[in-house]
Order: structure tokens, then sequence, then C-alpha cells
């Protein structure tokens, strides 16, 4: 029973992550006409895996989430960051919200209209 029990809860913390907590999960499904929902909740389950393993290996992305205080704003801070520069390797990216690195992140050149 408390084996079941802790499966259950695990599953449902898993879940509730997925939904809740940025991934979207409940959005992917139902997008497409064959496989393309399969391809998205399997990228976004590939996301969720690396985010995980970064969480518990990476020092510098826990330090990047410690500075951001809340997933939320680490997040936004990632997506943010990802939009104005242009990143040679995840540690510029970590490193910036860890360590407000920002002088050499060259910034994403304009678009010429002309």
């Amino acid at each position: 029973m408390r084996a079941g029990h802790t499966r259950w809860k695990v599953e449902n913390e898993t879940f509730n992550t997925l939904r809740n907590q940025g991934y979207h999960f409940e959005h992917n499904f139902g997008h497409g006409k064959k496989f393309l929902a399969s391809v998205f909740s399997n990228l976004m389950m590939l996301a969720f895996l690396i985010d995980q393993v970064q969480a518990l290996c990476c020092q510098l992305f826990q330090q990047a989430q410690e500075k951001a205080e809340r997933p939320r704003y680490f997040w936004h801070k990632v997506r943010t960051r990802f939009d104005e520069w242009l990143l040679p390797d995840w540690e510029i990216l970590y490193g910036s919200i860890a360590y407000g690195i920002e002088a050499q992140v060259p910034k994403i050149p304009g678009i010429n209209s002309s």
C-alpha cells in the first residue's frame, strides 16, 4: 500500500509540475492529424527531463534558480535572454542570471527593413 501511494504521489506531483509550471502539458494534446501531439508531448517530456537533471547536477543552474527566487521568474529570465541575446553556451545564460554577467553577451542586431 505504501509503495502504491508513493508511486501515485510521484506521478501526481510530476504531472502537476508539467501542467502548472510553464510546460503547459495539457495544451500539447489534440494538435495535428496523426503524430504531432505525440511529438509535442515527447519533446516536452525531454525538456522536463533535462531540466530535472540540471536541477540536480548543475551548480550554476541551481545558483541561477536561487537568484531568480521563483521558478516562474527564472523561466521568464531565460526566455528574455533568448529573445534579446546571442547566447553561445548555457554557462553564459545561467551565469547572466546568477551573477548578472551581461557585458560578454552580444545583443541581437536589429533587423534592417530597408
